[in-house]
């Protein structure tokens, strides 16, 4: 399941249960004794998977080697799920998270869009985790969809995205679809490479993004997505969603951006017409 280690096992467990909840789009009931009886059963549901995956790693442990032949170094630390669940569920939207952002943390969802150069929105995705790590193939799969069921059979050339989406398998498996993959390696506020972030694809996409013409195509992806979501938070003044649950808001979420393309047309053709 992972090279990580137990820590990596429970991590996949919990994100492959939030993926099965995602695909199960369990509305969130009304009623708030509905509600605290739906995050009872939550809490249990997610202490069960952990049981399961830490018994599952345990026997995986148990073989002597990894999944690459080599043995391990040691025996594990021991760990035992703890008797009754730990965690916490928001009663008011058990689907929701608090999530930590550039203002602090909040409780709600995370936002997600494909646009083109000129900030039509060709997909929009949600989530309830913080980071933005994983979500690259799955957001370039979502925009394919969309322009294959809109009837646009000219594919995407490049895809530009900030630090937070590097991920290695992600960007293999989209370039592998013959589509440019811009992505720095560094965030804009760090002055060096991480630790063990230097050589290899570190390297060639520092070199690439510091060429001329790498340089300048990147350049674009602020002036592309970030507006969308200024124009969606200030000036139309959409910063929260008014209905529960991830498959809810994630609608909600789309009528937000399709309302954005039509005014976006809107004005097109305003300016067109002749005063």
């Amino acid at each position: 399941m992972s090279g990580e280690g137990r820590r990596g096992w429970l991590r996949e467990a919990k994100r492959q249960l939030e993926e099965e909840r995602a695909k199960q789009a369990r509305p969130i009931p009304a009623s708030r004794p509905a509600r605290v009886k739906e995050a009872k059963r939550r809490l249990e549901e997610e202490l069960f998977t952990e049981c399961q995956a830490n018994a599952a790693y345990e026997v995986y442990r148990a073989r002597g080697v990894m999944s690459d032949g080599r043995r391990f170094g040691g025996p594990p630390k021991p760990y035992t799920p703890p008797p009754v669940p730990v965690g916490k569920v928001n009663l008011t939207d058990p689907d929701s998270r608090n999530l930590k952002t550039p203002r602090g943390y909040l409780q709600g969802y995370n936002a997600q869009a494909v646009v083109t150069q000129d900030q039509v929105v060709i997909a929009a995705e949600l989530n309830n985790v913080s980071s933005d790590f994983g979500q690259l193939q799955p957001m370039v799969t979502s925009a394919l969809g969309e322009l294959d069921q809109a009837g646009v059979s000219e594919a995407p050339t490049v895809v530009l995205a900030d630090a937070g989406y590097w991920h290695h398998q992600q960007m293999d498996a989209i370039v592998d679809q013959g589509i440019q993959v811009l992505v720095p390696p560094d965030a804009g506020k760090r002055r060096t490479p991480r630790p063990g972030w230097d050589g290899g694809r570190y390297a060639f996409m520092r070199r690439v993004l510091a060429s001329e013409a790498g340089g300048a195509l990147y350049a674009k992806r602020q002036g592309m997505i970030e507006p969308v979501f200024a124009d969606t938070k200030f000036n139309r003044r959409i910063d929260r969603f008014q209905r529960r649950g991830r498959a809810a808001c994630r609608s909600e979420w789309r009528l937000i951006t399709a309302t954005h393309n039509l005014l976006k047309l809107h004005r097109h053709h305003n300016a067109l017409v002749p005063a």
